[in-house]
């Protein structure tokens, strides 16, 4: 940097500050929607005497403590998460990498070689190449041990440091060595980095004649684009039910959730609305609405679903469009702007709430316990009887629990048995025994026999996973299914592999048998517009 150097703790301390100014002020010149609010001189006062107070605290903590302290680490890990961790539980501050790993996030694109990796007993495992990636045209495998990158070692890496240097300029080489099981020596592969798409529509596909399944993952700046490319693709015409699967969707964009929930209304309909303390209430609506396609719909949830999710799935329920089936959503009714901030880093703050249009506020109550059981609490239906609210059709709807199902359906729990496989990775790391004995060709219709399941049980013996006979006989199906659908994500694809398990699931069979109602409520809707 060029000028005066600041000491660590004094620049650190400017960067606070920097924070705390821009945490005030920067809603009102990028926040959407958002009027400035000026600080009465008395707040201006505290805000300088609590900075100066901080300031001597960490120089205290640094020229006192009993270890080398560092600033960044002070400031990054510990005081700005302290700060925001006393709002909301939605509210973050991120440093550079994470939030250059956000913004590729929202891009849905970053340059790189295109495969997922792991930490798996402290070595980093590939889990799957992108499909049409240049790791998948190399010939990298799921459960292919990466050893080095461009020489360096990375026994002592985590699998995100190895995911870093695995990313780098488009056009680039890099050197990655791996480790596969059932080749004695190390391979090898010089891999040129391109532009890595990460499709937020995993899959879209016929899963009967007239019924067509679309599964959005995220939300990012690609969305609305690609549910309109696939829609194309499919035939919308051709469309007689559909099933949109928001299921583990954590949300994202919320103009994307606007344009996809919209996509599906008609012209002019109230997708969202949200309002905060320095904001006016903002409504968001249809631009260009469903182009006449009047389809049944059903959208399938779970606890997982959250945020632009839930605005997709709280849209068209109110408006009595779709059906929605599953468990009660995640219920986050918070909305954060993205503020980039000094070096690289940004704030993630909560600046209003949302509301769906028939005015509930779906956000759960985080004001008791702490922000883990608010995270990872199991049972979400809970609700707000004082926030009713009625759809278009007059179906009462309540706020305060996320998006309740009108259907409630869940998948089948797993067993005992099944449940430790899971837990233990068997499935995948059976694909790589078998792949290191067997062609990694199969054809789309293969199924395991009884070969395989020998190969399997020989297996779970090697590793030291506890099994019966029994077990075996008992869960035979399942096993050849799980088995099917992990083998085709190394002999085709992840999407390949995903349409297995939507075509097979429970959830996606109830959604298929729910589209009568969704039906039935569409024309129920429309003859009450007629009337009105």
């Amino acid at each position: 940097m060029e000028g005066c150097p600041l000491s660590d703790n004094r620049r650190f301390s400017f960067l606070f500050l920097c924070l705390i100014l821009c945490g005030s002020i920067l809603g009102g010149i990028f926040g959407p929607g958002v009027t400035g609010v000026a600080a009465a001189s008395g707040d201006e006062d505290e805000i300088s005497a609590n900075v100066k107070s901080f300031t001597k605290l960490l120089h205290l903590v640094e020229e006192n403590f009993a270890e080398k302290v560092a600033p960044e680490k002070a400031i990054y890990k510990g005081a700005i998460p302290g700060m925001l961790r006393t709002l909301d539980p939605h509210s973050s501050f991120f440093d550079p990498r994470d939030f250059q790993l956000l913004r590729e996030d929202q891009r849905g694109a970053y340059f790189g070689v295109g495969m997922s990796v792991s930490e798996r007993n402290r070595r980093t495992i590939v889990i799957a190449p992108f499909p049409g990636s240049p790791a998948y045209k190399a010939g990298i495998r799921p459960g292919d041990v990466i050893m080095e990158v461009n020489g360096k070692r990375t026994d002592n890496l985590s699998s995100s440091e190895v995911a870093d240097l695995l990313k780098g300029q488009r056009g680039t080489l890099v050197r990655v060595t791996i480790s596969r099981e059932g080749v004695d020596k190390p391979l090898v592969f010089e891999i040129i980095r391109d532009e890595i798409s990460r499709k937020s529509v995993e899959t879209a596909f016929w899963l009967k004649p007239g019924i067509a399944h679309l599964d959005i993952r995220s939300f990012n700046e690609n969305t609305s684009r690609e549910v309109e490319e696939n829609l194309k693709r499919l035939g919308e015409e051709n469309i007689k039910g559909l099933i949109i699967d928001l299921r583990d969707n954590p949300g994202g964009l919320l103009s994307e959730g606007v344009a996809v929930a919209g996509r599906f209304l008609r012209k002019g309909q109230l997708v969202v609305s949200h309002k905060g303390r320095a904001s006016a209430e903002k409504p968001y609506y249809a631009v260009r609405g469903n182009s006449g396609f009047e389809y049944p719909i059903v959208v399938v949830v779970n606890r997982f679903s959250a945020s632009a999710a839930e605005i997709v799935a709280g849209a068209l329920q109110d408006h009595d469009r779709a059906i929605v089936l599953g468990e009660n959503t995640f219920g986050k009714g918070l909305v954060q702007t993205v503020f980039p901030l000094v070096e690289n880093t940004g704030l993630a703050l909560t600046t209003a709430k949302y509301y769906t249009p028939s005015g509930r506020l779906i956000q759960r109550d985080y004001s008791s316990g702490s922000f883990l059981d608010y995270y990872y609490k199991k049972d979400t239906a809970t609700q707000n009887p004082a926030d009713v609210r009625l759809t278009d059709s007059g179906r009462p709807v309540y706020g305060g629990g996320g998006i309740a199902p009108d259907e409630k359906f869940s998948s089948p729990k797993l067993n005992a048995f099944q449940s430790e496989l899971i837990r233990r990775f068997a499935f995948f790391g059976f694909s790589s025994r078998f792949f290191s004995k067997h062609d990694v060709k199969l054809s789309k219709d293969w199924v395991p026999d009884e070969g395989t399941l020998a190969e399997f049980r020989q297996y779970l013996a090697k590793e030291n996973i506890p099994f019966t006979e029994a077990d075996i006989a008992e869960n035979k199906e399942w096993l050849k299914l799980q088995i099917r659908r992990e083998l085709f994500i190394t002999a085709f694809s992840q999407e390949e592999a995903r349409r297995i398990a939507i075509e097979t699931d429970p959830v996606i069979h109830k959604a298929i048998e729910t589209l009568p109602k969704a039906k039935a409520l569409l024309e129920s809707a429309k003859k009450l517009m007629v009337r009105r």
